[in-house]
């Protein structure tokens, strides 16, 4: 195994955030706030204890307001900004416009739009430590169904006892959900299909190559796509 030292990360901010709505009517989904802090500041909050220095942000809807709220950030991060104004691109479309932004190998890619609390040692720590660049192209935080707060889906991989992520065979519920933190090599940032789409091929590829992998989250985590999420996780984070 060789540890990771990850010092950037891609931060998904350009969605339209519709299923914030009304929320995101005025406001980015990103500087909705949880407990009195923007999803966005959660996000590097986490980041920043993690000793991460440059933050590659993509924006698109609304994006002022996201540039102007990164712009307070500018002491504590080299903030780099992939401009989507003219073509929102998708998760996998975002990283390819992105890729030149992106220093460091392997490095962090987070969506904006969840909320977690560490166990058992801050959780960006835990992906460098277990990161085995021989073996890996994707390292993803996931946590367990039973315990994915808000989670409107049935799960998404299995994992074996090896730690490979897989989701092969008929749809059914599957036991982790994907938490929107990952660590990924920029050698999977590669071929893309079109201007616009999803990660997902980036990861069928790893899967079937085997360098997919997974590791279980000990702490909470929270979907906070929708507005009811609001309430509900600062109701859990209040009972700790």
């Amino acid at each position: 195994m060789s540890a990771a030292h990850p010092g950037t990360a891609m931060v998904m901010a350009a969605g339209l955030g519709t299923r914030m709505l009304p929320l995101t009517k005025d406001r980015p989904k990103p500087l909705v706030e949880v407990a009195g802090q923007t999803l966005l500041d959660h996000v590097l909050d986490q980041l920043r204890a993690a000793g991460v220095g440059r933050i590659v942000v993509n924006v698109h809807y609304l994006a002022d307001q996201v540039e102007a709220h990164l712009a307070k950030h500018a002491a504590d991060f080299d903030v780099r900004i992939s401009d989507e104004r003219g073509l929102l691109r998708d998760t996998g479309g975002g990283l390819v416009q992105a890729k030149d932004l992106i220093a460091d190998d392997p490095f962090y890619c987070i969506n904006a739009d969840n909320w977690w609390t560490d166990a058992g040692g801050n959780a960006l720590l835990r992906l460098a430590e277990a990161w085995d660049d021989a073996r890996m192209d994707v390292l993803m935080l996931l946590v367990p169904t039973s315990r994915a707060g808000n989670t409107q889906g049935t799960g998404d991989f299995d994992l074996d006892a090896d730690g490979r992520i897989s989701r092969e065979g008929p749809k059914r519920p599957r036991p982790y959900v994907w938490t929107g933190i990952q660590l990924l090599a920029r050698r999977v940032i590669a071929d893309p299909p079109e201007a616009v789409f999803s990660t997902n091929v980036f990861w069928d590829r790893a899967i079937a190559q085997g360098r997919c992998f997974g590791l279980v989250h000990h702490g909470q985590w929270f979907d906070v796509g929708y507005p009811a999420a609001i309430a509900m996780t600062e109701a859990a984070l209040a009972r700790g």
